[in-house]
């Protein structure tokens, strides 16, 4: 992989509500109107105009995004995208990328430069997170080549075992 490409992304380990960055990136259900996991973390940071929006959206389908405000977030935005519930199947990572990449098409069209994403579905919904991160890694990188922005995306980990997960990765496509 290019240099100029991997030097545009970064890994962390940390609290995405806690990220100072244009757009974060929500693992959402389809109703958009919060949960657990990350979805919920969200939803209880950014206060409750958050929901207030989300109710106005009418729900995203598996793959899609949609973009709201930030509310009492550090980031301005957040992108809300649906992961595939992981059963196993091809269309699960054609779904999975479409989040990724649908986010990033969002950023794109709102002019963010800096956007962090978790690992969509690797929660709950049963993602394995090595073939998560590689789909999450690969769209992104496709994405980045044909694009000027967002100029930097933070993969944000909750745990210091999926960050080493995408470190490893890293490793394997520099």
């Amino acid at each position: 992989m290019k240099k100029e490409i991997l030097d545009r992304m970064e890994v962390r380990q940390g609290d995405i509500t806690r990220l100072d960055a244009d757009a974060i990136v929500n693992a959402a259900n389809s109703s958009l109107l919060g949960g657990g996991g990350v979805d919920g973390a969200i939803h209880r940071a950014a206060g409750p105009e958050l929901l207030a929006e989300c109710r106005t959206i009418g729900g995203c389908p598996t793959g899609e995004a949609r973009i709201t405000k930030g509310y009492h977030l550090p980031a301005r935005h957040v992108i809300h995208t649906v992961g595939p519930v992981y059963r196993g199947k091809l269309r699960d990572s054609t779904l999975l990328a479409a989040c990724y990449e649908n986010s990033l098409r969002l950023a794109l069209e709102n002019h963010i430069r800096t956007i962090a994403f978790p690992a969509i579905s690797c929660g709950v919904y049963g993602y394995p997170i090595k073939d998560a991160c590689r789909i999450a890694v690969d769209t992104t990188a496709r994405f980045l080549e044909a694009h000027p922005l967002p100029e930097t995306v933070i993969f944000i980990l909750f745990s210091a075992k999926d960050r080493a997960v995408y470190e490893a990765y890293f490793k394997t496509i520099s």
